[in-house]
């Protein structure tokens, strides 16, 4: 199984950003270790504004040191670059012309109420935990997603 983390940034990376970021993210993914051995990983940054972490748990599994790792060199990106990446009170969705919008929570609950968020509104399930479900579950309707639970 292939563990999946994603880390949204608080704003879009520049592309200069990205560069730097990935460049980091790369270097970090070729030590990444627990417990010694080496982590199947791999880091990319999608759409300027996601980081996913991915680990093939079938020849590594993650442990609690190395995902205190992986934490800090995002923690080390965030102080570097000025981004926040663990801020968990924005809510991105695709608008009616597919770009990716970035709110605060009570910015997406008023377009809820205005109807210009809706049940078929593409909105990114950031909780998603495999690879797998990366590819069935992360860009849903809003319907398919907890957001519906939250913002009816």
């Amino acid at each position: 199984m292939k563990k999946v983390w994603i880390y949204q940034a608080d704003r879009f990376f520049t592309q200069p950003e990205h560069e730097i970021a990935q460049a980091k993210l790369d270097s970090f993914i070729k030590e990444w270790t627990a417990h010694g051995s080496q982590l199947a990983g791999k880091a990319e940054i999608i759409n300027n504004l996601f980081i996913v972490l991915t680990v093939d748990e079938e020849i590594a599994q993650v442990t609690g040191c190395s995902i205190d790792k992986s934490v800090r060199i995002l923690k080390e990106l965030e102080e570097e670059l000025n981004i926040g990446l663990f801020n968990r009170t924005l809510i991105s969705y695709r608008d009616s012309e597919n770009n990716i919008q970035l709110v605060s929570r009570d910015v997406f609950e008023a377009l809820c109420k205005e109807g210009e968020v809706n049940a078929e509104t593409i909105v990114f399930n950031n909780l998603v935990q495999t690879e797998e479900e990366l590819k069935s579950n992360w860009q849903v309707p809003m319907k398919n997603s907890w957001h519906a639970t939250v913002f009816k």
